[in-house]
């Protein structure tokens, strides 16, 4: 599903009526008919497409990603999956106000990053990172990477933005990331660890041992790569059961 089959991010346009337009067979921009709904909503959606198209001429994805809910900007990664990065962070706690931020990995375009504290990880490298990027995708990043990062480095993340949790939540797809991972039969190459171990492995190293900041870089590097295709799992699952169920069979 793509950005152009979604007419939910205007302003009057629910579910409910988005999904009447799609069994009317209007379910592209290009099809759309201002026919099929009264004049006042007929023009904001004519308006909507216009200037749709422009924003996405351009490669901008924020407007709809701001007029979509959270568990419904699943729908602009079709769109600019190359340019997608996916980031997952390591903390020393919860409280962004008294813990570091250890490790940041991203993954883009097949290559997976990893900075690390007082070494490469500084803000400017985030921003850097993050403006290459047409959209972010985390996993409880909107309550807590994103946060965290905009605390810790005093940046601002404008990144259009997919929190997988919440379209997971609307196909059932409940717990923590590696739960979902299990559910879904995606592997790790290396035994689980927790946020536990996490801290643990940072004062591990920061005590002096090197093969333990290898060891959590390797699973905060595990978690970013592994959104990749749990993002696309979860488009496709909801590519079928929100837009393909809706459309008329031929």
């Amino acid at each position: 599903m793509r950005i152009e089959n979604s007419f939910i991010p205007v302003r009057g346009v629910g579910e409910t009526t988005e999904r009447r337009l799609w069994q009317q067979g209007i379910t592209h921009w290009d099809e759309f008919d201002g026919s099929v709904v009264g004049d006042t909503l007929a023009d904001r959606i004519e308006s909507f497409i216009d200037e749709g198209r422009t924003h996405l001429e351009r490669g901008d994805i924020s407007v709809f990603t701001e007029a979509l809910p959270a568990s419904s900007r699943w729908r602009c990664y079709e769109n600019v999956s190359e340019e997608t990065c996916f980031l997952d962070i390591e903390t020393t706690g919860l409280d962004a106000t008294r813990n570091d931020v250890t490790t940041v990995s991203i993954h883009r375009g097949g290559e997976t990053k990893t900075f690390v504290k007082d070494r490469d990880l500084t803000g400017r490298r985030l921003e850097r990172e993050l403006e290459a990027s047409s959209l972010l995708v985390t996993f409880n990043g909107q309550r807590f990477d994103v946060p965290f990062l905009e605390t810790c480095y005093d940046i601002d993340v404008t990144t259009p933005h997919v929190d997988l949790m919440y379209p997971c939540k609307k196909i059932d797809l409940d717990g923590g990331l590696k739960a979902i991972e299990r559910d879904l039969g995606i592997e790790r190459d290396r035994p689980d660890l927790s946020g536990r171990d996490a801290v643990r492995l940072w004062h591990e190293y920061e005590r002096g041992d090197e093969s333990a900041l290898e060891t959590l870089v390797e699973y905060n590097r595990a978690d970013t790569r592994n959104m990749k295709p749990l993002m696309e799992i979860v488009a496709d699952r909801l590519h079928e059961t929100v837009f393909e169920a809706e459309c008329p069979t031929e």
